[in-house]
């Protein structure tokens, strides 16, 4: 009985440890089912369990993750929470859904329809579109002539049919695209065929049949969320405009990434779900250099318009692949392009493929000769070096092996054709001095990752990828709170000042490459305990950092290894108007403004969230971080922290923690630009580590974006704005006020790929 009771009590509500964990929680991980709004208990029984029966845990392993997600110490991945132990990804076709991220080498058009495939069960994409792979494509040679038949939902809900159904007669296609994933899937990629389809004389006419499609609104099945075709029937017509471009040759990378991106947008239609890319593109690709510059133009008085032909290409980010080491010049380049552009990404592929076959290049020296030989003598020779040191290998494997540098959406994963699980430990939860609960949350983060790698996937590339090298990735968040908590304020200090390399300065470097190279070892040896118990071949990397802005507000942690925007902010967070959380959020006492997006007819934001002009809430939600009152923390501007510094702090990761890569954003000003660009380069050219990191332009004037997602505050406007809050708060009970609004569906459909605000597109539009 008494277990009973106490269970009772712990599913009413989210056990909050941060004031956004409830917003955030019931919008992107508690699924409605048929009793109501999953509890943060249901969520965790129901994600155990499939992890349970997927990876065949002992006893002891389901006590450890119950343990450890119970606190909040060790979760799963974002789209494990929202999709494991369902009936849904029990089903092999759905396997692909229990993933954060993937990355495909864009070869063939099935490598189209896949990425697709991908985003439509929340998976991150990336696509490598160098010309080695996109070269494999076939030339277009026919002209596609489009047109759309039928409405959304004419068909009646009894009689549609769920595959699509695909009529040839002489050089006219019918396409009745059936109502399901897979018949969005192959109606795009039927598309995509008949441009170099051989059996036609002339012109093809195509006619899209959308009779069977449902409708706006209506539930989805398995998955979660509800149906948002209101993109769709202008897909086909964008398609085909870009490959009939191309009639008479192949297709160029950024018509490759468009066709990829142009799915994206009906997939992400109405702000439903946002979408999280990746393209990689060559060094040399100028084309693609200048892909999104001047994407926004400006009219005489003073309207923003984006390109509309080119409006998809905000759906990922791009990055630039060096197969060589890039020049000063290069690099100086890159780091002023990203200052005023936010693109122009450098990826140094040798490093990437050296750290991606760690199983082989065990030392320093072996890794360091393979990494020349690719340099001066390119990748065939790189191939026959390993194929003469390791002569068992097979052609297909050392391919394999050549070409996994394909990133993820956030570019903390490394592969070529895969999926990557992510576990995160919250650090923010863990006391510096208690050894055995570090290395038991980084072992409960092991064992949850390593259970997926029992997913057999249907599709061959991906299987084959898995089986020659299986990835997995253990991050954490919260590194910057743990080490203020271990070290104090003079850490802090030390930051200010640059981290130079002071005697003091040593030690602190000293003690944070212990923290880090012992959490490494943990998740390798749990990982490769329970892979050979269970006859898997070991991934050769396992450790990684991922950007981690979702799920760290479940618990309050500065998102990854970077640090917080502010000892204290207002965390604004996106809503749909009238949103079932957003309400509860109001019963709990936070204050809701309209969105950015939402303007007058002078252009002017709205201030009242509940005009009928208003389309999307923000809720305002006061934080601090859990040191903010330490004694001497408020004297420490975190804003002022140096791009030099950062860069550093990155690199202690890099060096002692990841194996992968780490999801970087450095922030930096003008007069950093330089500077920033010159560490780049020597890190590049010492053999650092370095493979890729995000740049971003730092502004000090908050008043550039207005309702931004963090806006800093002083300690007494976050006082202020608190005790408003319990003023104005009707319940205690988030979860009982939040199944009172539920109205029978839920609009979001689980969190984005790789989990992260960093990675979410669309991009903020100039102010």
């Amino acid at each position: 009985m008494v277990q009973e009771l106490s269970r009772v009590l712990r599913i009413s509500d989210f056990p909050a440890t941060a004031p956004a964990a409830n917003p955030v929680f019931y919008r992107t991980y508690s699924r409605k089912t048929a009793t109501g709004r999953e509890s943060w208990q249901e969520v965790s029984d129901r994600t155990i369990q499939g992890l349970a029966e997927l990876g065949k845990l002992t006893q002891a392993e389901v006590d450890l993750l119950q343990r450890y997600q119970e606190k909040q110490q060790s979760l799963p991945s974002g789209r494990w929470l929202w999709v494991g132990g369902t009936d849904w990804i029990a089903k092999p076709e759905n396997y692909n859904g229990g993933y954060n991220c993937t990355s495909t080498n864009v070869i063939d058009w099935r490598a189209f329809g896949l990425m697709m495939d991908l985003a439509m069960m929340g998976c991150g994409t990336g696509a490598i579109l160098e010309p080695k792979y996109i070269n494999q494509l076939p030339a277009i040679r026919n002209s596609l002539q489009v047109a759309v038949i039928g409405e959304l939902g004419q068909t009646p809900a009894e009689d549609r049919q769920e595959q699509t159904r695909i009529e040839i007669d002489g050089n006219s296609v019918t396409i009745r695209v059936g109502d399901s994933r897979a018949g969005w899937v192959k109606s795009y990629q039927t598309l995509l065929e008949l441009s170099s389809d051989d059996r036609f004389t002339g012109p093809v006419q195509v006619a899209i049949d959308l009779s069977d499609v449902r409708p706006a609104g209506e539930r989805l099945r398995g998955f979660g969320g509800v149906a948002n075709p209101v993109k769709l029937p202008e897909l086909y017509d964008r398609v085909a405009k870009i490959l009939n471009k191309a009639v008479g040759r192949q297709l160029d990378s950024i018509e490759c990434c468009l066709l990829i991106d142009e799915a994206a947008v009906v997939v992400v239609a109405g702000n439903v779900r946002r979408s999280a890319g990746m393209r990689q593109f060559d060094s040399g690709d100028t084309k693609a250099a200048g892909a999104k510059e001047n994407l926004w133009q400006q009219d005489e008085a003073g309207n923003w318009r984006i390109d509309p032909e080119r409006d998809a290409l905000r759906m990922a980010n791009h990055t630039r692949v060096y197969h060589h080491k890039p020049t000063r010049e290069e690099v100086l380049e890159a780091v002023t392009k990203q200052f005023y552009s936010g693109e122009g990404a450098i990826q140094y592929a040798p490093e990437a493929i050296a750290r991606s076959n760690a199983d082989l290049l065990k030392t320093p020296e072996l890794r360091q000769e393979f990494i020349q030989i690719y340099l001066e003598l390119g990748s065939d020779e790189a191939k026959n070096w390993l194929k003469t040191n390791w002569p068992n290998q097979s052609d297909r494997e050392l391919n394999h092996r050549l070409q996994r540098y394909g990133l993820n959406p956030c570019g903390e994963i490394l592969g070529a054709d895969f999926h990557c699980n992510l576990a995160e430990v919250h650090l923010n939860q863990i006391d510096p001095k208690d050894t055995k609960t570090q290395e038991d949350a980084f072992r409960a983060g092991a064992i949850s990752v390593a259970a997926l790698l029992n997913h057999q996937f249907s599709e061959e590339r991906y299987q084959f990828s898995r089986e020659v090298d299986p990835i997995v990735g253990v991050s954490f968040t919260g590194l910057f709170d743990f080490f203020v908590h271990a070290f104090g304020t003079p850490w802090l200090d030390w930051w200010t000042e640059g981290r130079p390399e002071t005697l003091q300065g040593l030690e602190f470097k000293r003690q944070e490459a212990a923290y880090l190279n012992r959490w490494r070892d943990v998740v390798h040896e749990a990982v490769w305990d329970y892979c050979d118990r269970h006859n898997l071949r070991r991934p050769n990397r396992c450790t990684t950092v991922q950007p981690a802005g979702t799920k760290s507000l479940l618990t309050g942690a500065s998102p990854g290894w970077h640090p917080p925007k502010a000892q204290r902010f207002l965390r604004r967070i996106t809503f749909r108007k009238n949103d079932p959380v957003a309400l509860a959020c109001l019963d709990y006492g936070y204050s809701i403004v309209p969105s950015q997006s939402d303007k007058d007819e002078n252009g002017h934001l709205l201030n009242d969230p509940f005009d009928p002009r208003c389309t999307e809430w923000l809720v305002e939600i006061p934080t601090e971080v859990s040191w903010a009152n330490l004694p001497g923390a408020d004297q420490v501007d975190i804003s002022q922290f140096s791009a030099l510094a950062q860069f550093d702090f990155y690199m202690q990761v890099q060096t002692h923690y990841t194996t992968h890569n780490t999801s970087a954003t450095i922030e930096f000003r003008e007069p950093e630009i330089q500077p920033l660009a010159d560490r780049i380069y020597e890190a590049i050219a010492n053999n650092q580590g370095y493979m890729s990191a995000a740049l971003l332009a730092r502004f000090d004037a908050n008043a550039t974006f207005p309702r931004l997602p963090f806006e800093p505050i002083d300690k007494a406007t976050y006082e202020r704005l608190e005790a408003e809050v319990v003023q104005r708060r009707r319940t205690d009970d988030f979860l009982a006020s939040l199944r009172l609004y539920d109205s029978g569906f839920q609009v979001e459909a689980g969190p984005a790929g790789c989990d992260s605000d960093k990675c979410m597109m669309p991009e903020q539009k100039p102010s």
